[in-house]
């Protein structure tokens, strides 16, 4: 079905739909990182032992994400993001289960689950934004991730409270997995049609093809530095305000919100920064953003200096992602193999950041092992070229290469 043959109100209700389920992803997510030190205390780990558990999640999120996208492309992103978010759900009633019996395995099998379902709910979910985005011809895809920050903040605030109500930890995420399983089933009725391959018909592209893109690969780079800048907050930062500042669960909670706002902020505004100047020179100035903010958070002089860093860290790290995900779905018909590849990559940032932050806190204390974030940007922003958009096709295709 075409753009022309899709009516406006059933595409401006995918638009709202798709919105629902990138905000119940980062609810979902972040109902239990703002109270990470609380998950770590409840287990009684040590900042390394910490690292090593976070590394069930994103190690399963590694594994998992490769093969999202011939099941994207299989079953369609609806299906999908219903298969992912069913194990979000399972994998953090597990987590809370290990948390309230003081069960590491459990808890660790239950990161895994997580890990699995937020890989394959991720890339259904830009796959179906990418396409709803083409349709529209407007920068949308920000705005989607800002969905998915928004109900981050939701996340970070209702963790706030929680902490400050003394609410446990465990309690906490048996609500996240209840509202998470009660909002997705109905809104993925509304994702625009899917239609499978005919029987027979080979895909426009394959995984082991879209590896050998220079292009692809490029665009996961961006994303790794840039996830890598943002998931080091997501990990870190409510730990760095506790042990490096000596600040409380809720002002660590509260430092989290803050990061997470100005994420979502940027993502609501930067489709009119990226539509003015264009992809590449918005990466730059966002890293820029991220430098400045995450040395306030290191330099350790005060708790509301290191709250102003995260202000300026989470505007930095808002638009690296988003912008990777629509620069690897310009083609939509080999959106889904490319998303995948791409996040692939870029979800080695998540891999490695939690062990390798965790090991360096252990010799240099947490706000000293989030420097290597510098590196990561580096990265991130040498390979931001490749993020340009293809040239259209006469047929209003963009393509890489012609078939």
């Amino acid at each position: 079905m075409t753009a022309t043959e899709l009516d406006r109100p059933r595409l401006d209700r995918a638009r709202i739909a798709v919105g629902f389920t990138f905000a119940t992803n980062g609810l979902a997510y972040a109902g239990w990182l703002a109270r990470a030190p609380a998950v770590r205390d409840g287990l009684e780990l040590s900042a390394a032992g910490f690292g090593l558990l976070l590394l069930c999640l994103s190690a399963a999120a590694i594994a998992a994400i490769p093969l999202a996208g011939p099941l994207v492309q299989r079953v369609g992103p609806a299906r999908a993001v219903l298969l992912g978010s069913t194990s979000m759900v399972v994998g953090l009633t597990g987590l809370a289960t290990g948390t309230l019996l003081g069960s590491v395995p459990l808890a660790g099998v239950g990161l895994v689950l997580v890990g699995m379902g937020n890989s394959t709910w991720d890339v259904a979910m830009n796959v179906e934004g990418a396409d709803v985005e083409r349709r529209l011809g407007r920068t949308i895809m920000p705005r989607f991730h800002a969905g998915f920050s928004l109900g981050t903040v939701v996340g970070a605030a209702f963790s706030a409270v929680a902490a400050a109500a003394g609410l446990p930890i465990w309690a906490q995420l048996y609500i996240t997995a209840a509202l998470a399983a009660a909002v997705t089933a109905p809104t993925v009725r509304h994702f625009l049609p899917y239609h499978p391959l005919p029987a027979g018909q080979k895909p426009a592209m394959s995984v082991r093809r879209a590896w050998r893109e220079p292009r692809t690969v490029l665009i996961g780079l961006v994303m790794l530095g840039f996830g890598f800048t943002e998931g080091t907050a997501n990990d870190w930062l409510a730990i760095g305000l506790v042990d490096g500042y000596g600040a409380g669960d809720t002002v660590g909670a509260i430092a989290f919100g803050v990061f997470v706002t100005a994420m979502t902020l940027g993502r609501l505004f930067g489709g009119y920064a990226i539509e003015r100047w264009g992809r590449v020179f918005t990466l730059r100035v966002t890293a820029g953003s991220a430098v400045l903010g995450l040395l306030l958070v290191v330099t350790e002089v005060g708790v509301p200096v290191a709250i102003a860093g995260a202000l300026l860290w989470g505007a930095g790290a808002s638009l690296g992602f988003p912008i990777g995900m629509s620069s690897a779905a310009d083609d939509p018909a080999r959106a889904a193999i490319r998303v995948s590849v791409a996040g692939s990559i870029g979800y080695g940032a998540f891999l490695a950041g939690p062990p390798l932050i965790g090991l360096l806190a252990e010799h240099l204390g947490v706000l000293r092992a989030m420097l290597c974030v510098f590196g990561a940007l580096a990265i991130g922003l040498i390979a931001s070229g490749a993020t340009r958009p293809l040239p259209v096709e006469p047929d209003g295709v963009a393509r890489a290469t012609k078939e």
